[in-house]
């Protein structure tokens, strides 16, 4: 079966002593979408993100980058976690 897919859910905001080091993104452990949401975006995944499998990063960024290609439900798992 194919692996379970992984989309970022936040995205974190660096605490830092200046307001520029506050704005800095800090790398997050990288958590797994609801049932729903892999469901929506396991085909897509399969379609174009196949070799990023399983590199969780790899497939979030293979899917922005196929923004225009992937379904529409995958497309909407995406804006929920604002990717």
């Amino acid at each position: 079966m194919f692996p379970k897919i992984a989309i970022v859910l936040t995205i974190a905001v660096a605490a830092g002593p200046t307001g520029a080091l506050a704005q800095l993104p800090l790398p997050l452990p990288v958590a797994q979408g609801t049932p729903e949401d892999r469901a929506a975006c396991e085909p897509d995944v399969k379609r174009h993100c196949k070799a990023a499998v399983p590199d969780q990063l790899r497939v979030l960024n293979c899917l922005q980058d196929n923004r225009k290609r992937i379904s529409r439900a995958c497309q909407g798992v995406l804006v929920k976690y604002g990717q």
